[in-house]
């Protein structure tokens, strides 16, 4: 069942980095990342936070080769209640590359985010991520405890090679594919190009955005962040989370995965995680907050119910 969930969508992430490369880099061409005009914006190497609203502090961290407006729409919903930090990592979607636009990039900008949330007290944060995001807040979970309240994940794997690889898909195992994909070697075919398209999100507008955002990021910042995936294997510290774990998870049933299989697959992935609950979205892809905005806007209202959010502490 892995193997025929991974053909379907083979990868929404692997995809955006094979096909980022024949593209423009952010920094030529036209691309704001301000989504609000009374926002404020701060900018450090690695990422930079747009902050509206006022109320208990939330953290929005967005996928690979993604916009902060991947969040628009919640962001809409909730600023008037809460102060959101809408994250774009450096290099994605039309913001610059800066420090990210040679070598490691997921692991330092993670680090950088926990730095950037101790020193403005942010923590203990509540922190909602997308994908490559969620892998970042479960990374956090994972290596610096003390400064996460609760995470929420969206359709985010322990270790994103096991798409590929199946359940004993080993770091080792992967290094030639990530190393073939930071060279940008790697090619992918028009089938595998059109499961990517597929899999990101039900309407054709989605779709032409999140392209968008793919054609406004830098390709090699998109390589490595991707090859760095490849190599983050986070399997072996699951059982040492303690951090309340959120996961919403796609059913991808427009593309054929059987019912609950998916949510199955999260089910056997996360087993080791002591507090942890899984909400399913039906009629889902990759985006589903952009597939069904009602049913993530319920699952983050009942994430943000149990534990709350960290009030506010102006720096």
């Amino acid at each position: 069942m892995r193997t025929q969930i991974f053909e379907i969508c083979i990868g929404a992430a692997v995809a955006m980095a094979l096909i980022v490369p024949t593209l423009g880099h952010a920094q030529d061409m036209d691309s704001p990342t301000r989504l609000y005009p009374d926002s404020r914006i701060v900018v450090r190497d690695r990422f930079s936070d747009e902050i509206v609203g006022t109320g208990p502090d939330l953290v929005f961290i967005p996928g690979l080769a993604s916009s902060r407006a991947t969040w628009k729409a919640a962001a809409g919903r909730l600023k008037d209640r809460y102060r959101l930090h809408l994250i774009q990592v450096a290099g994605f979607a039309g913001e610059p590359a800066r420090a990210n636009a040679s070598g490691p990039v997921l692991v330092p900008t993670a680090e950088a985010i926990d730095a950037y949330l101790v020193e403005q007290h942010l923590v203990p944060a509540t922190i909602i991520g997308h994908s490559l995001g969620g892998t970042i807040t479960l990374y956090l979970a994972e290596h610096h405890p003390a400064d996460l309240k609760q995470a929420m994940l969206v359709d985010t794997l322990p270790y994103y090679a096991t798409l590929m690889g199946g359940p004993d898909a080993t770091v080792a195992g992967m290094t030639p594919m990530a190393g073939a994909i930071r060279a940008g070697t790697s090619q992918m075919s028009p089938e595998q190009r059109a499961q990517m398209t597929a899999s990101m999100a039900a309407a054709q507008s989605d779709r032409d955005m999140i392209t968008a955002w793919g054609k406004a990021s830098d390709p090699s910042t998109v390589r490595n962040a991707l090859a760095d995936d490849l190599l983050l294997d986070m399997r072996p510290g699951l059982s040492a989370i303690t951090t309340p774990i959120t996961l919403v998870a796609p059913d991808y049933a427009a593309l054929g995965v059987p019912p609950g299989a998916n949510l199955a697959r999260y089910r056997q992935d996360y087993a080791a995680v002591k507090n942890m609950t899984f909400v399913p979205v039906t009629g889902s892809l990759h985006f589903l907050m952009l597939d069904q905005p009602a049913q993530f806007d319920a699952a983050l209202d009942m994430f943000l119910a149990k534990g709350g959010a960290r009030e506010s502490v102006q720096p």
